[in-house]
């Protein structure tokens, strides 16, 4: 079974910054990314794919988030990051990590929240 865990949220103000962070790991378990994404969770509003990133580095993002986040990886860490600068009052959600293997099994994380507010 494979293990996500975010960090890095909290609240910030409009116009500030955050880093999340999203380690993967495994006890008795070998497994290979494929890719790792980050989606978030607003109140009252569905689940979206935020950002994701393939073991190749390859990155795609959310129009809404394009020129203010940037999806990251170290693949010997195993971890993900997601840097997001000039963060608005409607990024405010809880932001989940998701991990693709190559054998296309799905984990999740248990999210982390981010507010933003003045």
């Amino acid at each position: 079974q494979v293990q996500l865990v975010e960090s890095g949220g909290g609240l910030v103000q409009p116009g500030g910054s955050l880093r999340l962070s999203c380690a993967a790991s495994a006890s008795g378990t070998i497994f290979n990314i494929y890719a790792m994404k980050w989606y978030r969770q607003a109140p009252g509003k569905q689940r979206e794919l935020v950002a994701g990133i393939t073991s190749h580095g390859i990155t795609n993002y959310a129009d809404s988030v394009k020129g203010r986040f940037t999806i990251s990886s170290d693949n010997p860490k195993n971890t993900a990051y997601l840097q997001m600068d000039s963060l608005k009052l409607e990024d405010t959600a809880v932001y989940y990590c998701n991990l693709l293997t190559t054998s296309f099994t799905e984990y999740w994380g248990k999210g982390t929240p981010v507010t933003v507010s003045s």
